[in-house]
């Protein structure tokens, strides 16, 4: 059998998957993924159910689940950056000269 060439189109990322994909609202989007993971990242490292953290976060258990589920159609980055302060931790934003063509938003969790 003759060995086949199988070219694959690689093309570099912008650094965030829903630019790439073409998606609306990018940047809004990685945002709350990156927020969202840090609140899931915290909940587990301090092992607590559903339950107590949606008593931390003032929500009911199934905005816990949808949250761990990364559904986040229903928070907005407020919000999300509202629990991150409610789960004991700080947030930092940072306004400085854009490093790109275009400005961006970058979420970066200690």
């Amino acid at each position: 059998m003759a060995k086949r060439k199988n070219k694959v189109n690689v093309a570099p990322s912008s650094g965030n998957v829903f630019a790439d994909l073409g998606l609306a609202n990018a940047e809004e989007k990685q945002t709350k993924v990156r927020l969202a993971a840090a609140i899931n990242q915290i909940i587990q490292s301090r092992k607590i159910s559903q339950t107590a953290a949606a008593h931390l976060l003032n929500v009911n258990q199934p905005k816990v689940s949808s949250l761990s589920k990364y559904r986040l159609d229903g928070f907005s980055v407020e919000r999300l950056i509202n629990f991150v302060t409610a789960l004991d931790r700080d947030v930092d934003i940072v306004i400085k000269p854009k490093s790109r063509r275009l400005g961006r938003v970058a979420v970066i969790a200690a």
